[in-house]
């Protein structure tokens, strides 16, 4: 089970109900990060996740509404107890940027790892059972868009087991995908394991224009998040001008792309009542969500009870 949650849907400057970007992803107890706007760390005690098991923070870009909450989330980070190494993974220039940003955090009990992506390149890492994935973005400066991915074995089939006289007390260690030698026998997992069965598929993108390779990159998410800066279509000149979207092609992307469902964030201050133009992207993607703060998603395997 994938869980998500979005911590900020504002974007630009914080408002008294809505805190500034960032969303926490969590599996099996372990979480990663997705940017860091100011109040990130409060958001964070808010939705009851915790601090010390966030192994790693993805940043899509270095303006302020991103990244400001960084200095205080380190520190509080530190003060869980932490000591296990943070690894910060984003675009250039990442070191310049944690340089700047650390200098009022400059004794941390961990140390931190700073991993640059590819500018111009689609890029692709693995932390802990996530498959990451990097797509650069059209924004006014170097931007990420995310996906996370994370696979699922193929079902033990125990007809076949059974008709190859493999003993049960084998079972277990062949389904997890480790080999087994039995009376001589080396018994390895592809013996009892069908393919690969759909895992779970989270695609993260603020701050960009829309593009053929964004809605290739989105393909077949569980679960889309994009921004939505403005709702009324008629904000369509000042979204390109500000290499922004509007709520409408955030809605084709969805549907472009195969997507389950879509929650929109990253609103404008100017976006009071962001559900006053819900439509917008309901009307062509109508499994479409309006985002807020703190909202939680579990998301379970297409075979297992939702």
């Amino acid at each position: 089970m994938l869980e998500v949650c979005l911590l900020g849907c504002g974007g630009m400057v914080p408002l008294p109900d809505r805190r500034l970007t960032a969303m926490l992803i969590r599996l099996d107890g372990k979480m990663i990060l997705v940017d860091c706007g100011e109040g990130t760390q409060v958001a964070i005690r808010h939705a009851g996740w915790g601090f010390k098991a966030i192994d790693a923070v993805c940043l899509t870009h270095y303006h302020a509404d991103h990244v400001a909450g960084l200095p205080g989330f380190l520190l509080t980070l530190g003060n869980s107890g932490r000591t296990e190494p943070l690894t910060v993974f984003g675009p250039p220039p990442l070191e310049y940027v944690m340089r700047a940003l650390t200098v009022i955090a400059p004794q941390l009990p961990y140390e931190i790892m700073l991993a640059e992506l590819p500018e111009n390149a689609e890029s692709e890492f693995r932390i802990k059972e996530f498959r990451i994935r990097a797509l650069p973005m059209d924004h006014m400066i170097p931007c990420m868009a995310y996906s996370f991915e994370v696979g699922r074995n193929g079902k033990f089939d125990v007809k076949r087991a059974e008709d190859q006289n493999i003993p049960k007390g084998c079972w277990s260690m062949l389904q997890k995908g480790n080999p087994v030698e039995w009376q001589g026998r080396i018994l390895t997992p592809d013996m009892v394991i069908g393919p690969p069965r759909k895992g779970l598929k989270v695609t993260y993108c603020t701050d960009s224009r829309p593009s053929k390779e964004l809605i290739a990159f989105s393909r077949d998410s569980d679960l889309l998040i994009l921004e939505g800066m403005y709702g009324a279509n008629e904000m369509l000149e000042k979204a390109i001008q500000r290499k922004h979207m509007i709520f409408s092609e955030a809605a084709r992307i969805a549907e472009q792309s195969n997507s389950r469902e879509l929650w929109l964030t990253h609103f404008s201050p100017s976006l009071n009542q962001p559900e006053d133009f819900a439509g917008n992207a309901a009307n062509l993607f109508p499994n479409s969500v309006i985002g807020e703060d703190l909202m939680m998603k579990k998301l379970n395997f297409v075979d297992e009870a939702t």
